[in-house]
């Protein structure tokens, strides 16, 4: 993700008058220690007529020495350069290990050498006071980098930076007297500090280039952001010398080590020597001018500024282009997402990684929340019930609901009295005392409720905890006097029956049938209700099977296709009944860490829900204390919004509500993400060698209508079909969005992934859909009688079409990259609801990439509702073993998404490929590239891009909580990619092995893929494998028998490096991933080059033509 700039320097000398010009020395050249590339440089003086002569000084520094025959009335040079701001890391180094503590003394050769670095500045009293005012160090040292750290933060605390215009460099003395200087001041008395501790250290003049940050980079972090705009100046800082690791930047001005951004000129014991222009003309007049400009002259896609201003000015405008299809189509699409965040400031810990729950995940999903209520949910309210309950956990997850009314109808019209139960809590003891007077307002609240309905109070009834659970316990114990002396005989029961005198919460039976609210008079066989053991709140751990002998019949699911009338909130009637044959559902309170809890039962029309809000509402103002609403959720409801924030594995998710329009989801979108960043929420997240991932999570997207009976994917069966052809033809739309974790075990597998008869099955399917869809009615006329459709098949018929098909491996039909489950099924309501959901989306790192790739998808609803796909006419492809090898390397997904675009011009939607760009960038990021020279003088270009690679699903292992399937991502894919070669004289190899190379298209580009072992789990596949790092590539000269150059790709630190966190930023990422990359590494001396074409021949695979296996070739194995 480099940027690549050019800066300008010139300085211009105007004389009143010509006058002679002595030698002049010119230190303008980056020196030869420089780390940043600068792949160009001129020097350009003015007049002409001089002569110029390259030399270096005793430093190894680069100087011009120009000498000018003839007087001259202006004097002008000026620099330019092309620098790669490719990010550097500082502090990657290794120290010698007697040197990684300080104090230390160099050994006598290297202090000999270093003798002209050690010499003592000059007399500086006022430095030597300001040294032994710095706290004294411990008996065994500290850390080297941390003594230099704060060694270079304390100069810059205590000397303010100034421009000073005045030639020459203060004293050490002077500028600590002054508590100000310039950057050449600060580093010089760093140079003499230094020193004074026994360091070498020297003066460094060079350029300091500064780029302004992207704005979504920046936003909601804490501390500075850096320049507002790109800035470049001539600079100083210090240079001090580590064994292991030789010159290390320090630059007092920022306190920071020099990076990428600093190109260093010339490094010199004193600064006298180090001058940037040095010379001498006659007595004259002169007027100085300089100036010094730095422009991006290139820059890569990158995830934090994906897009330029024109480019999304045109993606904007496609967006409404786009609705402007669908309204004229009457489609009525409506869009949502479940888009997920993980934290900025932590990247290690479970809660984050693998882990659903977590303290600092509740505080931030509760920060998220209230941001997100404050935008769209005022007069709505916040639910904080139980979420979806996965195998192996003991409890279901919690989920903050936000919900309010389409016609902005307050549900709740006083938010202060709605309580969070996650705030911060006092000591222990002040919870206890504020949790009796809680507890006594539980109680008050519900006799409040009970008021408002005309209840008897008897109907509130206090809710106990079940003494025979402890009996329980007690008759498991052994035999015989417990060693306290307890009596086994006494009667265990009575007393602890007689011991619970304190209830858990109160309970009102209330039920919302559809003949009315009624209040059942539940009686008990113990004389009182008695909760089931547990943890949970009362409402879910009420004894209904101790209720009545006979359940009561399930109620009628109402139909979501339904018109609805407006809402009216008001406290409804309701009369006692008898509990036989009745709903078994009650309303709850209870006090549970310092809060009120209310628990709502569930309700089958939106109607009753609203009632009960206003109930609970009404009944909170009376009794003046602010509640927990948790519960049941309302019933899917056109009329009702919802947004949920839940946990998930390492990360947050946001279930937002759906829009309507481009505009909307825009907003929305955008809106989103800015406020997670404000929360301390980030969209992305580095591996501990670097690479870029997105959250972990995904970003599956939701298509459908604003109410069922509008989805476009029941009116039209037929863009469901188009869809999954299409998406079926076109393999890049399941993998140049998704996530790392691919294959048929991923959480969102293709259907054709793993089951190759489910292409013929599904081209059965699609052909029957077509046929239904000749008798199909519209469901705008389909009327409901006696549940009976008139005028066709019933909608659910679709959904049982392709159920079976659109699964995982196991038949999960939630875990599929096409998911219908709440299209229309007839097993429930809630998933009657004309939904579709994409999961192979990965969460994108920015905000406009995400509302692109929901663009693209919109655009393709626009061209199918228009051209549906006729599956008669185009058939599924059988992709065969292609489908894991063409499109999971970068050139494969380019061209394949390249026809996609294409479709999409034909049809009229000028979506520009350039805009898929960041994609590509993100999902197969480069590892690095290198150029020379073959053997005809022609350039040679060799490029290095990730690849994806489908990881296995073991089988099941043994582990300390039962068994478990781990995943065996040990295996990594690489594209290599050759520009510049005649494939009769050159050969790419990797390990000494030939590549497979393609042509791309009819280009002299060549690319192909290699698969290897990356590392060795544990537990994988193959463990006897080793491992193939690091990775060798050779272009090799067929005729000459050499190799002309190539690359070596490690998958770690090349210097053994064991980094014990992740980055912490992409600054840190990328400084990785460039670590992991050497040019200067290729096959030395003669190659057998008949070995290397019987080689080629031996593994020659028809299954993967395209691809080396490493892992293959110790065996020379396979067709």
């Amino acid at each position: 993700m480099s940027i690549k700039v050019a800066l300008e320097h010139r300085t211009t000398y105007a004389f009143d008058r010509p006058v002679a010009v002595a030698p002049h020395v010119v230190r303008l050249r980056p020196a030869p220690h420089c780390r940043t590339p600068i792949e160009a440089y001129s020097l350009k003086v003015e007049p002409a007529g001089h002569f110029i002569n390259w030399q270096q000084d005793p430093f190894g520094n680069w100087l011009a020495r120009l000498v000018f025959p003839e007087k001259v009335e202006t004097l002008d040079i000026t620099v330019g350069l092309v620098a790669d701001l490719m990010v550097i890391n500082p502090f990657d180094f290794f120290i010698e290990e007697y040197a990684e503590r300080f104090p230390f003394t160099y050994d006598d050769e290297v202090a000999s050498d270093l003798a002209p670095y050690l010499r003592p500045v000059e007399e500086s009293s006022a430095a030597a006071a300001w040294k032994a005012a710095l706290p004294e160090l411990p008996a065994d040292g500290v850390p080297t980098v941390t003594f230099l750290a704060e060694l270079n933060n304390a100069v810059h605390g205590d000397v303010a930076y100034s421009v000073r215009m005045e030639p020459g460099v203060q004293s050490p003395d002077r500028t600590l007297e002054l508590g100000i200087g310039s950057c050449r001041d600060s580093a010089w008395l760093l140079v003499s500090l230094l020193r004074q501790y026994g360091l070498a250290a020297r003066f460094v003049s060079g350029y300091l280039v500064q780029l302004a940050s992207d704005p979504y980079a920046t936003e909601g972090l804490d501390g500075p952001t850096g320049p507002k705009e790109d800035f470049t100046d001539l600079h100083a800082w210090t240079e001090v010398f580590l064994p292991g690791a030789g010159w290390v930047g320090m630059d007092p001005t920022s306190a920071l080590f020099a990076g990428e951004g600093h190109i260093p000129l010339s490094a010199t014991p004193h600064p006298s020597s180090a001058a940037p222009i040095e010379g001498a003309t006659e007595p004259a007049e002169v007027t100085f001018g300089f100036s010094n400009t730095v422009t991006r002259v290139h820059e890569d896609p990158r995830v934090t500024a994906p897009y330029t201003t024109a480019q999304w000015e045109r993606i904007d405008a496609l967006g409404a282009a786009v609705d402007q299809r669908l309204d004229a189509g009457d489609v009525r699409l409506t869009m949502g997402g479940e888009p997920t965040f993980v934290s900025i400031a932590d990247a290690s810990t479970p809660e984050w990684n693998t882990d659903a729950d977590g303290e600092v995940k509740r505080a931030l999903a509760s920060d998220l929340a209230d941001r997100l209520r404050d935008l769209y949910a005022r007069g709505g309210v916040v639910h904080r019930g139980q979420g979806k309950w996965y195998p192996g956990e003991p409890l279901p997850r919690w989920s903050i609901g936000l919900q309010w009314l389409k016609d902005s109808t307050a549900l709740w019209s006083d938010p202060a009295l709605l309580a969070d139960p996650w705030e911060t809590r006092s000591s222990s003891a002040d919870r206890e005392e504020r949790a009796i007077g809680v507890s006594r307002r539980a109680e008050a609240l519900g006799r409040e409720v009970v008021r408002l309905l005309a209840l008897p109070d008897s109907q509130l009834r206090p809710a106990f905890e079940d003494p025979f659970s402890a009996l329980a316990d007690h008759v498991r114990k052994p035999e015989g006097e417990a060693p306290d002396g307890e009596d086994p005989t006494e009667d265990l029961v009575a007393r602890l029956d007689a011991d619970v005198t304190t209830p858990t919460g109160w309970v009102l039976p209330l039920t919302t049938g559809e003949t009315g609210w009624t209040s059942p008079v539940w009686t008990f066989r113990r004389g009182r209700l008695v909760l089931t053991p547990g943890t949970s709140a009362v409402g879910l751990r009420l004894p209904l099977d101790a209720i009545a002998w006979v359940d009561p019949e399930a109620p009628a699911e109402p139909s979501y296709l339904e018109a609805r009338e407006p809402l009216v909130a008001q406290i409804p009637t309701v009369e006692l009944a008898d509990p036989e044959g009745a709903e078994r559902t009650a309303l709850a309170f209870e006090e549970r860490d310092g809060h009120i809890h209310v628990f709502l039962p569930p309700t089958s029309e939106l109607e009753n829900y609203v009632h009960l809000l206003h109930l609970v509402e009404t009944a909170a103002a009376a009794v003046g204390c602010p509640v927990v609403l948790e519960g049941y959720q309302p019933p899917p409801d056109p009329r009702l919004v919802q947004l949920s924030v839940t946990p998930d594995p390492g990360v947050i998710e946001v279930n937002v509500q759906p829009t309507g329009s481009w505009s909307e989801m825009r907003d929305l979108t955008t809106t989103l993400y800015s406020q997670a960043r404000l929360a301390q929420l980030t969209t992305e997240k580095f591996d501990h060698d670097g690479l870029h991932t997105g959250t972990g999570g995904g970003n599956h997207l939701t298509l459908g209508g604003p109410q069922p009976i509008d989805s476009p994917l029941l009116r039209r069966p037929d863009l469901l079909v188009s869809l999954i052809t299409y998406w079926q033809r076109h393999p890049s739309l399941s993998y140049l969005f998704s996530g790392r974790f691919i294959g048929p075990t991923s959480q969102a597998p293709r259907f054709d992934e793993g089951r190759p008869e489910a292409v013929y099955e599904m081209e059965i399917a699609c052909a029957e859909v077509a046929r239904l869809m000749d008798s199909f009615a519209s469901l705008d006329d389909v009327a409901e009688e006696d549940d009976e459709w008139v005028g066709g098949p019933r909608p659910w018929l679709v959904d049982r079409a392709l159920r079976h098909l659109l699964t995982d491996l196991t038949g999960n039909t939630h875990r599929a990259e096409f998911c219908i489950d709440k299209l229309y099924s007839p097993d429930s309501s809630r998933g009657r609801l004309g939904l579709l959901e994409l999961r192979g989306f990965e969460m994108p790192p920015h905000p406009q990439m995400a509302l692109v790739q929901a663009l693209l998808v919109r655009s393709l609803v626009a061209m199918f509702w228009d051209r549906p796909i006729d599956p008669s006419t185009t058939p599924l492809i059988r992709w065969g073993t292609r489908l894991h090898e063409d499109f999971l390397l970068p050139q494969g997904a380019i061209a394949d998404i390249a026809e996609v675009v294409a479709d999409l011009a034909d049809f009229g939607i000028d979506f520009d490929p350039a805009w898929l760009a960041p994609f590509t960038e993100f999902r197969f990021p480069r590892i690095g590239f290198a150029d020379f020279t073959a053997a005809g003088g022609g350039a040679i270009h060799l490029e290095l891009r990730q690849g994806v690679e489908p990881w296995h699903v073991l089988g099941e292992e043994a582990t300390g909580g039962g068994t478990a399937r781990y995943v065996d991502s040990s295996v990594e894919r690489v594209q290599v990619t050759v520009a510049g070669i005649n494939p009769d004289r050159h050969l790419v190899t990797c390990q000494g092995v030939p590549v497979p190379m393609t042509r791309v298209d009819a280009s002299d580009t060549f690319y192909g893929g290699v698969r290897y072992k990356a590392w060795q789990p544990w537990s994988a596949l193959h463990p006897s494998i080793e491992v193939d790092s690091p990775l060798t590539f050779d272009v090799v000269d067929l005729d000459a028998g050499v190799s002309l150059g190539g690359a070596t790709y490690h998958v770690v630190h090349p210097g053994g490096r064991n980094y014990d966190h992740p980055p912490i930023n992409a600054q840190e990422a990328e400084a990785r991933r460039a670590a992991r990359f050497e040019t200067a590494r290729n096959t030395a001396g003669r190659i057998d080059v008949a070995a290397l074409r019987r080689t080629a021949r031996e593994v020659a695979s028809t299954e993967y033509p395209h691809t080396l296996d490493l892992r293959r070739v110790r065996g020379r194995s396979g067709p």
